[in-house]
């Protein structure tokens, strides 16, 4: 399994928007091919950042679906929401405990 970690900053103000688009987006996620789970966190200390964490059986099944049509909405919906370009991090899952 892979996991990827983006972190984004948001526009001030426009948060409801990103997030209302973002969680659209992860609920396409769901029925596709490879997805394993994923979260949408906020720091406590920084309102205007997000953390979207995501776990996939392999890093070509987030990849397809990254060429998905709702996913694509989505990144319309987006555009110009965020401040600067998101940071991206993959990581291989060695241990996934859950209750």
């Amino acid at each position: 399994m892979m996991t990827v970690i983006t972190h984004v900053t948001l526009t001030p103000g426009r948060e409801p928007e990103w997030d209302a688009a973002m969680r659209d987006r992860l609920e396409t996620a769901r029925d596709k091919e490879g997805w394993v789970g994923n979260q949408l966190v906020i720091p406590l200390d920084a309102p205007h950042e997000r953390t979207v964490i995501g776990t996939w059986t392999t890093r070509a099944a987030w990849e397809a679906w990254h060429a998905d049509e709702a996913f694509l909405e989505t990144r319309e919906r987006m555009e110009g929401l965020q401040e600067g370009p998101s940071d991206m991090s993959w990581y291989e899952v060695v241990s996934d405990e859950r209750a």
